[in-house]
């Protein structure tokens, strides 16, 4: 008789939105290009969403020095530091985000260099050529993988992005998410505030084994 495996707890988190600004706001904000306040939350398809703000940006003269000059002056989430320093002190914590590695620096300081897996931009003289998936749908495959070497895997985002990653966990929830994901989404909890979400997350049931 095979006997039962000891789980160990997985907190996933979306980044953007979740812990820090969105950065493509910022960058919107910042340069005047109304057309990169396109996100995540209203384009499905992250692949054509980055296609499109590589396009933009290019047309506009926008190199990675601009971009991230604006990421550099981004804090996090007011209470963000505070929920993941909470997270932190109970179980192991990991950031699965479309963001790109040269994007992350500053943020990961704030955070207090947390566990996060991301993607690469390509640059060419300073300016954004393309990007990098490392697999296709990187958070999906990262909870399936979680799970595979027997991790519960609670997942936390807030766009259609991450709902691959939500839907492939243990418990999934939504946060400060748009209404139209919460609205086609209604078997999902959605939360609005950090320490509602702490609630959520102590409610959910953890097997010792499986």
């Amino acid at each position: 008789m095979t006997e039962s495996a000891l789980v160990q707890r997985v907190i996933a988190l979306d980044m953007e939105g979740v812990l820090t600004p969105e950065i493509w706001i910022a960058v919107a904000q910042r340069t005047g290009i109304d057309e990169l306040r396109r996100t995540t939350r209203d384009e499905p398809d992250y692949d054509a969403l980055m296609r499109y703000r590589i396009d933009v940006l290019n047309t506009h003269g926008v190199s990675l020095k601009q971009i991230r000059e604006v990421i550099a002056e981004l804090p996090l989430l007011e209470g963000a530091r505070e929920f993941l320093d909470e997270l932190r002190q109970r179980w192991v914590v990991v950031l699965l985000s479309d963001t790109f590695e040269q994007f992350d620096d500053h943020f990961l300081e704030l955070m207090g260099y947390p566990h996060l897996l991301c993607h690469r931009l390509d640059v060419a003289e300073g300016r954004l050529a393309g990007w990098r998936r490392r697999v296709d749908d990187a958070k999906r495959c990262a909870v399936e993988a979680y799970r595979a070497l027997n991790y519960h895997v609670t997942a936390i985002g807030d766009s259609y992005n991450d709902l691959t990653m939500l839907r492939a966990a243990d418990a999934a929830s939504l946060f400060r998410c748009p209404e139209a994901v919460a609205a086609a989404n209604p078997d999902l909890p959605s939360v609005s505030t950090y320490r509602e979400l702490l609630r959520w997350i102590d409610s959910v049931q953890v097997p010792a084994t499986r």
